[in-house]
């Protein structure tokens, strides 16, 4: 016998016996906390088990050694075992235990229905007839009921299951029952936890009622040990509630292990968990993961959301066993719904929950469902398994009416509801919550209240308040938070080491461009260029957090609901990792930096500038962080951010000097924090400058014999008559700015820095409450015959007046399906091995001699356990059978041969194929006949003409059952749909050779799972091969299959053959060879998997591998093989259908896939408002700032830098282009490349024609509110237009692209542009200007912002007057007898500027620049000339831009480089 019986000492004979048992014992009440806890029942089992225990465990190298080890043996020990001996030992040391249970009564839940159900669109926002209608859905939105009239109660120590089709409700009601209110717009009637109300549990009790969803999310660079330890730690009790000598290290340690051991996770618990773009542990381990970290909280009462989607049946038992053990220890109370429930799992369970339409059909005990249904009037199909039996009597399309009950059976939600009440059942129900609540409430209410409080307050650490749901102090929150955040950096290193990178790069450029600046007057603007510069680096790299940020945000709010630690522990944490990080960055970068340009040489002065720099710098990241936290959307946050950034670089001081600055405005600079640290490294910089003069005027031939008397210097602070100028003149004449302040600014950094931190913990804490999103299903336009009635579930809204039903498919397949569709040839595979490496030069064997056949007309599966080699163990899409089998691997070694017909297979295999991925992979804009029609269009051939294949779409529509979805927006449906909508994709294509599918039913109730399989049933025979993996068949679905290929672990085989009737060819095979019996009422395939020992930890004395290869059927296999071999061999071989890789012309694809990114752009209005309100922002924050700069000196460099910042913001617009960018490519990368849709190159022009019209946009508004209020001229605007809103958005969209297609996610394409693009601002001549260079002048011609900015500048503002104000003004005295303008003549003829009293002896007033060209030639070499010429080079580096875009994407993604191959070892 197995261990799956074993597990809990009883088989499947005698469950419900022993279940019975356990209810005739006296009920588990709270009056247990009061006194002794009663012996916790044995169970037996009543045939021996020829394999080890599936839950017992063995302890790592971090083995806890127990006080009595005659009792505990960690070396092996089962899960009831090891907790009976906690519990044993807990209650020797008087530790107070607790229970909670849950009882209600006429339950209701309402919601807020969506208003409106159409997708919002940029046109939806511009239409100015929808506000009446948005005011009045925000004035009064529409309350539908979720929940209604639910009744019932679970006792510590019972099991739930709850039963319905996605979208019934089951989700809803896990939330209510454990306490996870905050989606809901309001929870009524009687809902007692225990003696506490919702609201006390909620206060004070939070994490003793934990809800688990289906998704699996993880922070991605933690190994699974390291996420397990954390969850223990967070939640591990103090002193007085652990046994005696048990350290919370110890425990901490001894529970991980545990929970490792029982869930099969040992071998893993090094292994990163990872992600889509990190690889990490298979999707069977992760969800395990889940489920461990969920326990490891210790859950009074725990409510799993369809937990074992994702798990092979056997281990997905192992699990519900694993519960049951534990609520039956612990006395927990434990709610479960399950979408696919095997009669062993259904036993496990002490009641169920049957919901549909949010109404309770029914609720009681499990061995009373099955026969209060067939009472009612409805009849179960043969074999079929109690829950799917009892889950279908809910389905109008899936339930059979007893003979005789045609007139009287309930149909409706609520008539079945009413029937219940009517029932003797819902008086024993009404009875037991009676009873349950009276006795919580009675007299003992308050004992039972204070025992409790007690048990909990002596879990909590000696400092934690205890009336708080945390059971950590927040500084020990902090520290274990603060460990795990480094634990998460740590693993992610190579972004770590790729920011140091740039910040080390960006130090070496910068100061070998300001190299050994002058000491002269001449380095003064070139000083001020590096502190700009130190400080605005800073601020770009914060920019690049954004995206990060806004991904960890759904895993703290799952810690926060489960009471693990308050988010801002986390935001905290996240502040203080960050703080020896960005100190190492900004070191390297301020060391290198300070020194190359050589600032004034004193230790004083250098660490006063890395301190402003280093402390700004991390001021900037927690105020990015803090919009990040306070802003729900990222695209809002990434425009947000952008005019924030511009705002403080703006305003900082040096693009307009203080004195330049509106009134109106100048206020900015009170609330920017980079302002003061400018402020201070300015005057920290030119405090002790007492700099000679460079340009004393007039100077050169003619002026030898002159003396300092009738000279005069230009710079800002010169006093007549000396020859040097004061550091402290300069930038308190300049800039407005005393030395006297630098503390005092310090200071207010400080002060800013604490400021923002506050807020990002406040904002984080109130953010991670917030209530999620309701999900709707959303539609192109409004749906047909809506009555806006429709059922409105938090988990999946149904759109109005739909139905959801099953369609009988068979019959639309015989009148749909033609003739071409039908298969004819014969896919074999022999000797198939495959190894892949796991690092250090260590390689792992997959797959293991492999052999097998599909035939057209039969339908295959592929079974076996997790990490059998059916599906991935290292990466979704990679390193699975499937995925070698449809030549989807681009890692590892594969041996063996694969044939079509016994000869090789055609060079357009891959698309002759189709393939369904696990993962359901859709643009989530794109309807689902829009999604079908991309790939009917792309994939069958050409020739096909375009009606036949939208026709064919229609068909495939009604093949997968969403008829009434066809316009649904897919990133709205439910699991269920989003799953027909994988399979009708790939239907849509016409596979002439093979269908391979990747868990089809994964995820889906048992009648959607049983629509799914004879759907492809009816495929396979009306003639298509179809071989897909299956991990919980009911004994239904294993009977529709024709053969099977079942794995074990190592990926090995140990049966391939046919099934036969009932299974029973396979179930004879196995019994033949030493196997128990399969009961009458077992399901055989999870009976074949409890046989050959799967499951997380299980294993099989007989070696099921070797009976194979010595066993009849697999020589009557490698027979059949040849046999198909030699019989193909004499046909033609299978002919390349396609000339090229595509079925459809290169300009086509592009076509398509153009469209297709317009709808989903359009589709996005967030996304294109965050855009063009950006841009708006921005242009009035600019032009404002610099308002009708005048034709002084200091307003000509005001147009110069008011183009200059205009520049800037490409910095937020390309970070956000690049997360649209990779989602594409991803979607792509993970579908529709391999199924050979489109070529990459399509997918490049597709990107490029969609964002390049919308950024064009945005800069044309940008221009339109900009250039006039600079007071720019009227006959430049043209020339302007065009480099600023045509030529300047194709450069940043090219670059920022180009720079996208090499990163692997959003946060390093941020950091990369973001560096990339400071490289080429530094070159172009404004911050240091072009005859200080030096050796770097090569690169001020490479920099493509040169000549933007060179262009906009010399065209703008070149060729007009200069009138110098008097304070630009300069006073010289002539020699004796000589008039101001015979003495200046020569001077100005040779340098330029004008007098403005030339006829007066004494007191000349000279102005150093007559014309703007004078200006711009000789501080930033800008020719009005250049204009034309910048176009022409422009335009050229745009093409160079595309250029690298091409390639950079084929090097990294095509190819399949890393950009982080530098930090790894050859």
């Amino acid at each position: 016998m197995s261990s799956a019986n074993s597990l809990r000492g009883l088989d499947a004979s005698n469950t419900t016996s022993e279940r019975e048992s356990v209810v005739e014992q006296p009920r588990a009440s709270f009056s247990a906390i009061l006194s002794p806890p009663p012996a916790i029942l044995s169970r037996s089992s009543t045939q021996k088990d020829k394999r080890k225990s599936i839950l017992s465990f063995t302890g790592s190298g971090r083995t806890v050694v127990p006080d009595d080890t005659k009792l505990f043996d960690p070396e092996k020990l089962s899960l009831e075992d090891y907790l009976r001996e906690q519990l044993r030992k807990q209650d020797a040391a008087n530790v107070q235990r607790r229970e909670l249970g849950v009882a209600f009564r006429d339950l209701r839940v309402t919601g807020f229905a969506s208003a409106n159900d159409v997708q919002p669109t940029l046109g939806s926002t511009f239409n100015l007839l929808g506000i009446p209608k948005a005011i009045r859905a925000a004035r009064h939105p529409v309350v539908k009921d979720i929940l209604s009239g639910f009744e019932g109660v679970v006792r510590p120590g019972e099991m739930l299951l709850v039963l319905g089709r996605p979208g019934s409700g089951c989700t809803s009601l896990l939330k209510t029952l454990s306490n996870q209110h905050s989606s809901f717009r309001s929870v009524e009637g009687t809902l007692n936890f225990s003696a506490f109300t919702s609201e006390q549990i909620h206060k004070h009790h939070r994490g003793d009622a934990i809800f688990i969803t289906e998704d699996d999310i993880h922070f991605a660079t933690l190994t699974v040990g390291q996420t397990l330890d954390f969850a223990s730690k967070i939640r591990s009790p103090a002193q007085g509630a652990r046994e005696p000598g048990l350290t919370r290290p110890g425990f901490v340690a001894m529970m991980s292990d545990m929970l490792s051991s029982v869930f099969g996770l040992k071998h893993v618990r090094n292994t990163v968990v990872g992600d889509a773009a990190i690889r990490g542990v298979s999707g069977g381990e992760k969800k395990r993961v889940s489920i461990a970290e969920a326990l490891a909280v210790r859950p009074k009462i725990g409510a799993w959301d369809n937990s074992t989607r994702g798990l092979d049946s056997s281990t997905a038992l192992e699990f519900i066993r694993a519960l049951r053990i534990s609520t039956d220890t612990c006395k927990s109370s434990t709610i479960v719904s399950l979408y696919q429930a095997s009669e062993l799992l259904y036993d496990e369970f002490d009641k169920v929950c049957v919901v549909s339409d949010g109404k309770m059909v029914y609720f009681g005990p499990t061995e009373e469902a099955r026969q209060y249904f067939i009472d009612m009037g409805y009849e179960p199909a043969n074999r079929q398994t109690t829950s799917d039996y009892l889950v279908a009597t809910t389905d109008p399309h899936g339930r059979t009416v007893r003979p005789g009950f045609e007139s009287r059976v309930p149909s409706t939600a609520d008539e079945m509801a009413a029937y219940f009440q009517r029932h003797a059942l819902a008086k024993v129900n009404y009875d037991d919550v009676s009873e349950y609540l009276a006795e919580v409430n009675g007299p003992n209410k308050q004992q039972l209240i204070t025992a409790y409080q007690a048990s909990v307050s002596a879990e909590h650490s000696k400092r934690a308040r205890r009336g708080s749901p945390y059971l950590l102090t927040v500084p020990r929150q902090v520290k274990e938070v603060f460990k795990r955040r480094f634990q998460i950096l740590r693993g992610d290193y190579k972004l770590q080491g790729l920011m140091i990178c740039t910040y080390l790069f960006q130090a070496i450029i910068m100061g070998t461009m300001f190299f050994k600046v002058p000491d002269s007057t001449s380095g003064y603007f070139s000083r001020g260029g590096v502190m700009f510069f130190a400080l605005m680096f800073g601020g770009v790299s914060s920019l690049a957090e954004i995206p990060a940020l806004y991904a960890q945000r759904p895993i703290v709010q799952k810690h926060m609901r489960a009471a693990m630690y308050h988010p801002f522990s986390e935001a905290l944490a996240l502040t203080l990792v960050d703080v020896p990080i960005t100190f190492i960055a900004q070191l390297v970068f301020s060391v290198v930096l300070y020194f190359l340009v050589r600032l004034q040489q004193t230790a004083g002065q250098f660490f006063i500038f890395f301190l402003f720099v280093f402390t700004t710098n991390t001021t900037l990241k927690a105020f990015m962080r803090t919009l990040t936290a306070a802003i729900a959307n990222e695209a809002g946050a990434q425009a947000v951010a952008g005019l924030t950034f511009m705002t403080m670089i703006i305003y900082t001081g040096y693009a307009i000097p203080k004195p330049s600055m509106i009134g109106a405005l100048r206020w900015l600079t009170w609330v920017n924090p980079v302002q003061y640290a400018f402020e201070g490294i300015m005057t920290n910089e030119f405090h002790s400058l007492d700099a000679p003069c460079s340009q004393l005027v007039p100077q050169g031939p003619g002026y030898s014999n002159i003396t300092l008397a009738n000279q005069v210097c230009t710079t800002v602070g010169s006093v007549s008559g000396q020859s040097t100028v004061s550091g402290d003149a300069f930038v308190g004449l300049s800039f407005e700015y005393s030395h006297s302040h630098l503390w005092r600014n310090f200071g207010i950094i400080c002060a800013f820095l604490i400021l923002f931190v506050s807020t990002l913990l406040i904002f984080t804490e109130i953010s991670s409450s917030a209530a999620p999103d309701l999900l709707t299903v959303k539609y192109k336009t409004d749906p047909e015959d809506a009555d806006h009635q429709g059922e409105n579930d938090v988990e999946k809204v149904y759109p109005p007046g739909i139905a959801r039903r099953a369609t009988n498919v068979s019959e639309k397949l015989s009148r749909e399906i033609t003739e071409e569709t039908r298969m004819t040839d014969n896919f074999t595979w022999q000797n198939l091995r495959y190894t892949v490496p796991v690092g250090n030069g260590q390689t792992r064997q997959l797959l293991d001699d492999i052999s097998g056949y599909v035939v057209p007309g039969k339908l295959t599966a592929l079974m076996g356990e997790s990490g059998a080699g059916k599906e991935s163990r290292l990466m979704m899409r990679q390193t699975t059978l499937l995925n070698v089998l449809a030549q989807r691997t681009d890692v590892g070694v594969i041996t063996g041969e694969r044939f079509i017909n016994g000869q090789a297979l055609p060079k357009d295999f891959q698309a002759q194929t189709g393939y369904c991925q696990q993962m359901d992979t859709h643009l989530g804009e794109a309807t689902v006949r829009e999604a079908l029609t991309f790939s009917a269009v792309l994939r069958q051939p050409e020739h096909v003409p375009l009606a036949e294949k939208k026709t064919y779409v229609e068909t495939c529509l009604k093949m997968c059952g969403m008829e009434d979805y066809a316009d649904a927006i897919v990133g709205t449906l439910g699991v269920e749909h989003r799953k027909r909508t994988t399979i009708g994709v790939e239907l849509a294509a016409k596979p002439r050779l093979l269908l391979f599918l990747d868990e089809p039913t994964s995820g889906l109730d048992s009648q959607s799972a049983w629509h799914i399989i004879t759907c492809l049933r009816d495929l396979a025979d009306h003639g298509q091969a179809i071989l897909c993996t299956i991990h919980q068949p009911s004994s239904e679905l294993v009977q529709v299959f024709d053969r099977l290929l079942l794995l074990r672990k190592g990926g090995q085989t140990v049966y391939f053959g046919d099934m036969g009737e009932n299974a029973s060819t396979m179930i004879n095979y196995f019994e033949r060879n030493g196997a128990r019996p399969c009961g009458p009422t077992e399901n055989p395939a999870e009976w074949m998997l409890d046989v050959i020992g799967a499951g997380a930890t299980a294993s099989s004395d007989i070696d099921w591998y070797g009976v194979w290869k010595q066993s009849k059927e697999h020589r009557v296999a490698q027979q059949e093989i040849e046999a198909i071999h030699q019989e193909g061999r004499n046909r033609p071989p299978v002919k390349t259908a396609r000339h090229s890789k595509y079925a459809t012309p290169w300009i086509f694809q592009v076509y398509q896939v153009v469209k297709r990114a317009y709808q989903s752009y359009w589709r996005n209005p967030e996304y294109i408002m965050g855009k063009l309100a950006l841009n708006i922002m921005a242009a009035l924050l600019n032009g404002f700032t610099f308002f009708k700069a005048k034709d002084t000196l200091q307003g000509t460099q005001n147009k110069i830098f008011a183009v200059f910042m205009s520049v800037m913001v490409s910095f937020p617009l390309a970070n956000q282009l690049q997360v649209p960018f990779i989602n594409f490519r991803n979607i792509f990368e993970i579908r529709e490349q391999h199924s050979a849709m489109y070529h990459w190159t399509a997918f490049i022009v597709s990107q490029l024609a969609v964002d390049l019209p919308f950024n064009i946009l945005s800069s044309s508004l940008f221009f339109l509110v900009w250039y006039w209020l600079v007071a720019l001229p009227t006959s430049a605007a043209g020339y302007t237009y065009l480099v600023y809103a045509i030529f300047f958005p194709s450069y940043y969209t090219t670059l920022a692209q180009a720079i996208a297609a090499l990163s692997p996610n959003a946060v390093t394409a941020g950091i990369l542009f973001g560096t990339t693009q400071s490289f080429t601002f530094v070159f172009s001549g404004v911050l240091q200007p072009y005859r200080l260079l030096g050796w770097w002048k090569w690169m001020y011609r490479v920099s493509p912002l040169t000549y933007i900015i060179e262009g906009l500048i010399g065209n703008a503002v070149g060729h007009q007057l200069v009138n110098c104000s008097p304070i630009e003004l300069v006073t010289l005295q002539p020699p004796s007898g000589q008039s101001c303008g015979s003495y200046m003549e020569q001077y100005i003829s040779g340098f330029g500027g004008y007098l403005t009293n030339p006829d007066a002896t004494s007191g000349c007033q000279y102005c150093s620049a007559r014309t703007s060209d004078e200006f711009f030639g000789t501080n930033f070499n800008i020719r009005f000339s250049h204009r034309w010429r910048n176009v022409g080079i422009i335009s050229a580096m745009v093409l160079f831009n595309v250029f690298a875009l091409f390639s950079l994407m084929y090097l990294f993604r095509v190819r399949k480089r890393s950009i982080f191959a530098i930090f790894s070892k050859k």
